[in-house]
């Protein structure tokens, strides 16, 4: 059983810049991706950032040149770097392992979400 655990979230003013990690223990396979989703107020979960086991990098384009997703993969943790943050970036922001299962379909674990508010 995979557990995925946040932390980084909190206020701060538009602008600003937070840091979120999110690390992951349990059985992990090779082959996997891991990722930020985040649900504003009235809206449906989307993806933020994603970064796969061998590096490739996917961005949604409202944070294009804002965030940056990391992994040390050592430690099996994902990191998401928010500069320049505003208003409409205020959500909750949920960590994502998918995982690549010897059957071709991937299992999908979810963090229990962290909350990011950014003031005007």
């Amino acid at each position: 059983q995979v557990q995925l655990v946040e932390s980084g979230g909190g206020l701060v003013q538009a602008g600003g810049s937070l840091r979120l990690s999110c690390a992951a223990s349990g059985s992990i396979l090779s082959i996997n991706a891991m990722g930020w989703y985040c649900r504003a107020p009235g809206k449906q979960r989307e993806l933020v950032a994603s970064i796969t086991s061998s590096g490739t990098r996917n961005y949604a384009d409202s944070v294009k040149g804002r965030f940056t997703i990391s992994r040390d993969y050592a430690k099996n943790t994902v990191y998401l770097q928010m500069d320049s943050l505003k208003p409409e970036d205020t959500a909750v922001y949920y960590c994502n392992l998918g995982q690549r299962m010897g059957d071709g379909h991937w299992y999908i674990s979810w963090g229990q979400g962290t909350q990011v508010t950014v003031s005007s």
